[in-house]
């Protein structure tokens, strides 16, 4: 009956260590199991009976300390026997030990020697004395005491988790009454136990069996595969993805973009966060396999325009910055409100680019000064297209007076303010080769007349020679002076007389 007690108190405190938080807390640890079975030999008295022994089963939870250093609560239950051998010393004895140890361990691949020591409570019961037994009663065949239990053994795994174990042990007792007998002499009774068995270990919860970077309590916590290092198949580690990336390693395409974690960190440098890495409204996915740009570059080919307004507003190509070759950008394009996919928006023999950083004529007109005569001419005649006034020349017969054509009084000398007139007749008779004119010369009616006369010619002599000076062949250019006839205005004014005082040119070829 007295055993039963001390089986069924050893259950409750395991059943309580089970229960316990504290319990769960080391199973997380890597919560080790087992069983041992060998045998007995007394050491008491009457000596080590080492031919005659008995039974031990033991069973154990162990668990990491720290380091190589485990901690292992152990409850056994066994007997110890001796032979009579004609000496009256034949007794049997039951052993309850309940004990724990430290056990300190060093693996070498799937062999692990360890050697333990440590501290107990054993309930023994004499169920058979010896013919020589000096204890004054039977209420004193049994009883508690402490005792130490030392030794080492061998661990040697069998699978990932299960392991053999042998163990030798001494276990000293703080008693002389183990076989039944009590010498006096201060000697106290002890037994060896030599066992065998199985243990199998619960993973540690600080392990890393995956080898992913995320011990095992963080896995379970996430919900990852503490035997899979990429759970998603993304080939990106789970341990990357938790700790590095910030990606979900449960899901293979974290911004949901169609491109897997793995393929954006490891390929396409994207952000795995974002399905639109460079917010240009274009998804990462997009991008590379629909339209090869960028994902990481807003405007792939630098022309000013995004990727998004190029392939969804624009319907130009993304990867072209000048899609119609006309020497301007597709951006700029947009803001001179230009064809980019038509060079020569105003149809008039210019590219684009050319009107804009060339001549600064308007892409979109034919005839940015609206002088009748199209940019395209003008610039191959060398007139201005941005002048209207030197785009058509004057009518066969027609005359035009060079307003601006101004002389010292009383002179034939061209004053320097003249010369801006004076280039522009240059420039007009340069663009058209063939045309030739007459000069003519006028004055007012001050003086007299043959005097005005000679000065009228002096004067369209003047214009002449300036012309020729510049490369104007004389053969084109007549010059003849008119004095004061035909007047355009009174000469009975100073206004008038000085409008009377021109120079004319009359196209006559």
């Amino acid at each position: 009956m007295k055993i039963k007690n001390v089986l069924l108190f050893s259950l409750l405190i395991g059943l309580l260590l089970a229960s316990s938080p504290i319990f769960a807390q080391l199973t997380e640890e890597g919560l080790g199991v087992g069983a041992w079975i060998g045998r007995t030999n007394p050491d008491t008295d009457f000596g080590t009976n080492w031919d005659h022994g008995a039974i031990q089963a033991s069973g154990f939870l162990r668990y990491p300390l720290f380091g190589m250093v485990d901690g292992q609560l152990t409850v056994s239950y066994g007997s110890l026997k001796a032979k009579d051998e004609g000496k009256g010393e034949a007794f049997e004895t039951t052993l309850v030990p309940m004990d724990y140890r430290f056990l300190v361990g060093l693996a070498f691949g799937k062999w692990t020697p360890f050697f333990y020591g440590g501290v107990g409570a054993l309930f023994y019961d004499i169920k058979e004395l010896p013919e020589k037994s000096n204890l004054a009663s039977t209420e004193k065949n049994y009883g508690w005491t402490a005792y130490l239990p030392m030794g080492g053994g061998l661990d040697v795994r069998i699978t990932e988790r299960a392991a053999l174990e042998f163990v030798g042990s001494y276990n000293y007792t703080f008693t002389d009454k183990l076989n039944g007998y009590d010498s006096g002499n201060g000697i106290n009774d002890g037994w060896w136990a030599f066992m065998a068995g199985l243990s199998v270990t619960a993973e540690s919860g600080e392990a890393d069996p995956d080898k992913d970077g995320l011990i095992n309590k963080i896995e379970k916590a996430i919900g990852t595969d503490r035997k899979n290092p990429d759970t998603d198949a993304d080939s990106l580690s789970d341990g990357d993805e938790f700790n590095r990336y910030n990606t979900d390693p449960l899901k293979s395409d974290t911004d949901g973009d169609e491109l897997t974690d793995g393929e954006e960190i490891l390929m396409y440098e994207t952000n795995p966060n974002r399905s639109d890495s460079e917010a240009d409204s274009l998804n990462d996915y997009e991008e590379i396999m629909n339209y090869e740009t960028d994902p990481n570059n807003k405007d792939s080919d630098s022309d000013g325009l995004s990727d998004y307004a190029e392939v969804m507003t624009y319907k130009s190509d993304p990867l072209d910055p000048d899609m119609d070759k006309d020497e301007l950008l597709d951006g700029e394009e947009v803001q001179y409100k230009t064809d980019l996919n038509n060079p020569d928006t105003d149809g008039e023999g210019l590219m684009d680019g050319e009107e804009v950083h060339n001549y600064r004529t308007d892409p979109l007109l034919a005839d940015t000064d609206a002088g009748s005569v199209d940019d395209f001419t003008e610039i191959n005649r060398e007139t201005n297209p941005l002048d209207p006034s030197d785009d058509v020349a004057m009518e066969v017969g027609a005359s035009i007076v060079l307003e601006g054509i101004t002389f010292a009084t009383g002179k034939a000398e061209i004053t320097p303010e003249s010369r801006e007139v004076l280039n522009e007749v240059l420039s007009t008779l340069s663009v058209y080769p063939d045309m030739e004119v007459e000069i003519r010369g006028y004055t007012d009616n001050t003086g007299s007349r043959s005097t005005n006369m000679r000065l009228s010619q002096r004067r369209a002599d003047s214009v002449r020679d300036w012309l020729m000076e510049r490369g104007i062949d004389p053969i084109r250019m007549t010059a003849k002076g008119f004095g004061p006839e035909n007047p355009i205005a009174p000469n009975n004014t100073p206004e008038g007389r000085a409008k009377n005082r021109r120079i004319e040119f009359v196209r006559m070829k």
